[in-house]
């Protein structure tokens, strides 16, 4: 799955330019997690478009690009993340980061994370289903 990532400073109204230039590229948020420092924040976003969102972005002034995550479903009950990250963490694999998101279209729970190692096969091989929202 393809994350877009965007770095936009901490000013009044960049959130609102942000979903601007993705409404007027026609694409649809699905997923979206923002982090912040002092002057900057990273915005990450899953969307319908990963291509078309980072043209629009880039168009509109804000440095941009696609990451590769796993989207992971994981069951909407106690300890549904828990038992995602207790066998990535037997397989000795660190999480850089994570989000969960909602699939609207089949009702599952989806967890977006970031890893250096790649995963996904180990992940479906042992059960688990790897979405791509």
């Amino acid at each position: 799955m393809k994350q877009v990532s965007v770095y936009a400073a901490n000013k009044k109204g960049a959130m609102n330019r942000i979903t601007t230039a993705l409404r007027e590229a026609n694409v649809n948020l699905l997923a979206l997690v923002t982090n912040d420092s002092a002057e900057f924040g990273t915005i990450r976003m899953i969307v319908d478009k990963p291509e078309e969102a980072l043209y629009a972005l880039r168009e509109a002034g804000y440095i941009s690009q696609l990451t590769d995550v796993i989207g992971v479903e994981i069951f909407d009950e106690v300890g549904g993340l828990d038992k995602l990250l207790a066998d990535i963490t037997f397989m000795n694999v660190s999480v850089d980061y994570l989000y969960i998101c909602y699939n609207r279209d089949n009702n599952t729970v989806i967890a977006v994370l970031h890893t250096e190692t790649d995963i996904e096969d180990i992940l479906a091989h042992k059960g688990w289903t790897i979405s791509n929202i």
